[in-house]
C-alpha cells in the first residue's frame, strides 16, 4: 500500500492536542505523527481539519433499518449490509458493532431466523467492506429458541459482542405496563390488545431465563467474546450481573446504577443519540449527566451512527472536558472495552483507523475517514480562509 502523509491538521491524541501537525501512514499502520524527511506516495492537506483516532461503536441498531426500513418491509439483505457499511464510513465509524437483537419471532427483522441471516450476512461481506464490521449479539432472556442458535453462530466465530437484555415490562427500559404497551403500539404499529398479549406472553416467558443466560455467557466466555449487560436499573441488578461474569453495562436506568457500574469495574455505554437530544427517549437518566459524574466510558451512536462524532464533542462542551477525554469515550474507551488494543488511539505502530472532522456551520462534520490505512470516504466542504496555517515542519514542500 502507498504511504500517505496527512499534513496541516489539528491532531487530537490520548493526552494532549497537536496543531498544525502531521501524520504518517505506512501500510495499514500509523507509522509515525510529525515524522522528519518523510517522503510519501501521497499528501493530503487537513488544513483547518481536526485528526481523531476512528470511531468504535460499541451498540448500533441501523443495521435493523436498513433491512426493515418500514414495518414488515425486507430488503435484501447483502443490500442492507452494503448500505450500513457505507453509512458508517461516512459517520467516522471504523469499527462498527452491528446490534442485531435475538427475540424469537416478536416483529420484523428482530426473529431468530432473519437475526442469524444478517449476521452471516455481515461475515460475508467483511472481505468487501470499506470498515472493520462486527457483531454485537443482543439476547433477549424471554426467548428461548435462542440459545441454539446463538450458541451455533458464537462457535462458528461470527460473534464479536454478546449482551443480555430483559424488555419485559415492569423494570429496566419499561418501568410500567403502560410504557410498554405504548412502546409496542407507536413503534410497532400493534393495536392496545395485541400489545397487552406481548406483555403477558413476554412476562410468562421469564421463567428459566437465568439458566439460559448462564449458558450463553459460559459459552461467550468459552470464545473468548465480550459480554455486556443491558438497561441496569439497580445495584442489585449490577451486582447479579457481575456474578454472572458479565464486562460491561450498556444504558445504565440511573445515576446510582451507573456509579454501582464503575465501581465495581463495568465500563458503562450510553447512548450518542441522548447525549445530542439531552434526554432519554424512555426517561432514564441524561447521559450528560453521567459524563458529568465521571461514570460514562463510554458512548455508542445507538440506532443513529451520524450522532457519534456529534456527541463526542457536544459532550467536550457541556461537560468542560479537555477534547482527549470527550473523544475517548467514542475512540480509545470502547475500543479498550471490547479488548481491541490495536486501535482507538493516534499511536504509531497502531492501525491507522483515523477520522478527519470538520467544523460545518458550527457542527463537526466527518469529512475524511481512513480505516486500516485505506480512505473510504472523503467529503469536500469549502474551508473558510480563515482557517489557513502555515506550514508544520518538514511539510512544506510536500504540499506544494
Amino acid at each position: 500500500m502507498p504511504t500517505t502523509l496527512l499534513t496541516h491538521a489539528r491532531i487530537v491524541l490520548a493526552d494532549d492536542v497537536l496543531e498544525n501537525a502531521s501524520l504518517l501512514i505506512e501500510d495499514d499502520l500509523i507509522a509515525a505523527v510529525d515524522p522528519d524527511g518523510a517522503r510519501p506516495d501521497h499528501v493530503v492537506d487537513l488544513r483547518g481539519h481536526t485528526l481523531v483516532p476512528g470511531l468504535v461503536d460499541l451498540h448500533c441498531d441501523a443495521i435493523e433499518k436498513e433491512a426493515e426500513p418500514r414495518s414488515r418491509v425486507l430488503f435484501p439483505l447483502e443490500f442492507a449490509v452494503a448500505q450500513v457499511d457505507r453509512r458508517n464510513a461516512a459517520a467516522g465509524i471504523t469499527t462498527p458493532y452491528h446490534a442485531v437483537s435475538f427475540a424469537n419471532r416478536e416483529w420484523g427483522v428482530r426473529n431468530n431466523e432473519t437475526a442469524a441471516q444478517v449476521i452471516r450476512m455481515v461475515h460475508a461481506f467483511r472481505q468487501h467492506s470499506l470498515v472493520d464490521n462486527r457483531v454485537h449479539c443482543r439476547y433477549e432472556v424471554t426467548d428461548p429458541h435462542a440459545v441454539p442458535v446463538l450458541s451455533s453462530l458464537m462457535d462458528e466465530g461470527v460473534v464479536h459482542l454478546l449482551s443480555v437484555m430483559d424488555h419485559s415490562p415492569g423494570q429496566g427500559q419499561f418501568k410500567t405496563l403502560d410504557a410498554y404497551l405504548e412502546y409496542m403500539m407507536g413503534n410497532h404499529g400493534m393495536s392496545r390488545e395485541q400489545a397487552e398479549e406481548a406483555a403477558q406472553a413476554k412476562t410468562a416467558a421469564r421463567e428459566g431465563a437465568v439458566g439460559r443466560v448462564e449458558h450463553l455467557l459460559e459459552r461467550a466466555r468459552l470464545n473468548g467474546i465480550p459480554t455486556a449487560s443491558h438497561d441496569d436499573d439497580s445495584v442489585h441488578r449490577i451486582a447479579a450481573m457481575r456474578a454472572l461474569g458479565v464486562a460491561m453495562s450498556e444504558f445504565p436506568i440511573t445515576l446510582d446504577t451507573a456509579k454501582a457500574a464503575v465501581s465495581c469495574g463495568l465500563p458503562t455505554i450510553l447512548g450518542a443519540p441522548n447525549v445530542l437530544r439531552g434526554q432519554s427517549q424512555s426517561g432514564s437518566m441524561r447521559a450528560i449527566d453521567a459524563i458529568r459524574a465521571g461514570v460514562a466510558s463510554c458512548l455508542c451512536s445507538d440506532y443513529q451512527p451520524s450522532t457519534l462524532i456529534a456527541a463526542a464533542f457536544v459532550a467536550a462542551r457541556q461537560a468542560s472536558l479537555p477534547l482527549p477525554r470527550a473523544l475517548a469515550l467514542v475512540t480509545s474507551n470502547p475500543a479498550d472495552a471490547a479488548g481491541l488494543r490495536d486501535r482507538g488511539r493516534i499511536q504509531a505502530g497502531l492501525r491507522a483507523d483515523l477520522t478527519a472532522v470538520a467544523m460545518v456551520g458550527g457542527q463537526p462534520l466527518v469529512s475524511h475517514t481512513w480505516s486500516a490505512g485505506r480512505q473510504v470516504f472523503s467529503a469536500g466542504y469549502p474551508m473558510p480562509a480563515d482557517h489557513a496555517q502555515p506550514a508544520s515542519r518538514g511539510s512544506a514542500a510536500l504540499a506544494a
